[in-house]
């Protein structure tokens, strides 16, 4: 009895003191030696649903009682692997690709807007190996419109900054479209 007396006794002592030696412990650390710099590129994403090996394929749909005809109709769902190219051509060289999801998000067919979530990759040049991320929602109705840049890594690591995206090609049949990206990342 004793024993367990002492011994809780000093379990008591410990919870007691110990927030007198417990502190949160913070520290910012500003790297000196690491400049931001500032990334300006320019290429074009080619995005396919038809054809026989599309680059952009369904993968749910939302379960709609009204019909909608349209190639990418509210509540979709698309997997996409969109080859970038150097150019609005389809034989353009391509450069890397875009890899991850959209998701149509407009009930309203005269504001189509889909929620993308893509990881644009390159595969060749100064920049191979390296890649951005985009989270944003892209009003596709606009003329020009801007998503945000939302991280990165290899060379964009850490990267922020946005995209200017403009439709050089939009087949409203296939859903088929050519995008015209001018990015600006600033990383370290």
């Amino acid at each position: 009895m004793e024993e367990q007396l002492i011994f809780a006794w000093a379990m008591i002592f410990c919870i007691a003191i110990a927030p007198v030696y417990g502190e949160y412990y913070s520290k910012i650390v500003i790297p000196s030696s690491k400049v931001e710099k500032v990334t300006n590129l320019h290429f074009f994403l080619h995005d396919t649903l038809s054809r026989e090996n599309p680059s952009a394929v369904l993968v749910g749909r939302a379960n709609l009682t009204r019909k909608d005809h349209s190639p990418v109709p509210f509540g979709s769902l698309f997997a996409i692997d969109d080859p970038l190219r150097v150019g609005p051509e389809p034989t353009s060289k391509i450069i890397g690709n875009a890899q991850g999801l959209y998701l149509s998000s407009s009930q309203d067919a005269s504001k189509f807007t889909i929620v993308l979530y893509a990881d644009f990759t390159f595969t060749t040049g100064k920049f191979k190996g390296s890649s951005f991320s985009i989270f944003s929602r892209n009003p596709v109705t606009k003329v020009k419109r801007e998503v945000a840049i939302v991280g990165g890594r290899g060379r964009f690591r850490m990267a922020r900054g946005f995209a200017h995206i403009k439709t050089s090609y939009y087949n409203a049949t296939t859903g088929d479209a050519i995008l015209d990206y001018k990015v600006t990342l600033y990383h370290y």
